[in-house]
């Protein structure tokens, strides 16, 4: 059992209280720990796991879709495979230290369980599907966004480097990038920025950090040199 202080600590990381301190409870409880209780009743993390899973596809296909209008199906696809694939939900698992949390069986542990990729990316999985049905969509959406699809993983095309490749190879113009606004509440902030070149705005994108504003920013500007013959 998790204690209520493991619990807060944890909720600090994941930036979401529960109501129902059960389901949090439940994402941490892997098989190998349920499988040593006595308490039969007790269920592991794998059905809150299958539900994290599909709301973690839904919520990236979404994203992607709104955020990648140029990409194709094909494209697509292959983006939020490599979003969320086991290795990128382990990193983003990482990052909130969740493998110090897990519930584990002895044995399971020390093998080094909690630090190993297939374990923490299923629990993360799991941690989804408890703030979903804890919060709702909205709540887990944001969530989900922050973690995984706007975490600087590296996943993405570099579209700032990509269109400093388009400009340099037309003219010596100067890219600036501009912060023009912030919505939202201090735990889930949206960043609004502007892409220009001499003055003349090519490009707006937004995101939950600058640098993701940024990258979306430098994308919508490369769609629109696309449409032009010089900057």
């Amino acid at each position: 059992m998790i204690t209520e202080k493991k619990i807060e600590e944890l909720e600090a990381r994941l930036e979401y209280t529960f109501k129902d301190k059960s389901l949090i409870e439940l994402a941490l409880s892997h098989s190998s720990y349920i499988n040593e209780q006595t308490n039969r009743n007790k269920q592991c993390n794998e059905r809150i796991e299958f539900l994290g899973d599909a709301i973690l596809e839904m919520v990236s296909s979404e994203y992607l879709y709104n955020n990648r209008p140029q990409d194709k199906e094909g494209v697509l696809s292959k983006q939020r495979a490599a979003l969320v694939c086991e290795k990128a939900l382990a990193t983003a698992a990482r990052s909130i230290n969740l493998g110090d949390y897990l519930l584990l069986g002895k044995g399971e542990a020390a093998n080094g369980g909690a630090n190993r990729d297939s374990i923490l990316a299923d629990a993360f999985e799991a941690v989804i599907g408890a703030i979903y049905l804890d919060g709702g969509y909205e709540v887990v959406s944001a969530f989900i966004i922050k973690r995984v699809l706007e975490n600087g993983n590296g996943i993405f095309v570099d579209y700032k480097s990509r269109f400093q490749e388009i400009v340099q190879g037309r003219s010596n113009a100067k890219i600036v990038y501009e912060l023009v606004g912030e919505t939202g509440p201090e735990h889930d902030r949206k960043f609004e920025v502007a892409v220009s070149i001499n003055g003349v705005i090519l490009g707006h994108g937004t995101g939950h950090n600058k640098k993701s504003a940024e990258q979306n920013a430098a994308m919508e500007a490369i769609v629109m040199t696309r449409r032009q013959t010089d900057l």
